[in-house]
């Protein structure tokens, strides 16, 4: 697929640039700030935009504020952001624009292949967050979380990363029946009925930040 990156840091560019061409990825383009992601994003219409949060010229927001820009010129522009901040703001605005999204910290990926696979679900329009961006997010939002039992949290952080129901009953060791159970009851406290197109796991994480 074909990637753009934004990254500031000139050896994380670079090494990002690297790896996702030894996964068999075309980097069509790596840039520095968010205007220069913008016109990137024009000029070479990728599969998937990697982008930092910080970047210049005020190192506050700018990568996260350039993802919703691209995401409302074009809904299906898939991007994970990489960064080493929770931008509360507009992380949960970026969340809601729908599936193929992703936000990853980078002092928590600790395998590159699961970084990469992290990145092809998101491209192929899959949702992925890392629990500790689903719990800041939701420190701000708390109305929501009463109503869940702590095995329904676990089950919604595990959700929010991508999970199936196979991987979450793996790791909490319960069955596949009671993970099931378990979302019926997530979906029921978050008031989501029953959705025919199969999207409600994303928008249970979407309820949740919305709060």
């Amino acid at each position: 697929m074909r990637v753009v990156i934004a990254e500031d840091a000139v050896l994380l560019r670079e090494g990002l640039a690297g790896l996702l061409e030894r996964f068999g990825h075309t980097v069509a383009a790596a840039v520095g700030d968010a205007p220069a992601l913008i016109e990137a994003v024009a000029a070479h219409r990728p599969d998937v935009v990697v982008t930092d949060v910080r970047m210049p010229p005020g190192f506050a927001d700018e990568g996260l504020r350039a993802a919703l820009e691209l995401r409302r010129r074009d809904p299906a522009l898939a991007v994970l952001v990489l960064s080493q901040y929770v931008e509360q703001t507009y992380a949960g605005e970026l969340l809601e624009t729908g599936a193929g999204i992703g936000y990853l910290l980078k002092d928590r990926i600790g395998d590159v292949r699961e970084f990469v696979e992290a990145l092809d679900r998101v491209a192929a329009g899959g949702t992925v967050v890392d629990p500790e961006v689903v719990r800041q997010l939701l420190r701000r939002r708390r109305d929501p979380l009463a109503r869940l039992t702590p095995r329904e949290h676990e089950v919604l952080g595990l959700i929010a990363e991508g999970r199936s129901n196979a991987s979450i009953a793996k790791e909490l060791y319960v069955t596949e029946a009671a993970v099931a159970k378990h979302i019926a009851g997530i979906f029921a406290k978050l008031d989501l009925p029953p959705a025919a197109d199969g999207h409600r796991r994303v928008l249970a994480v979407l309820a949740y930040l919305r709060g």
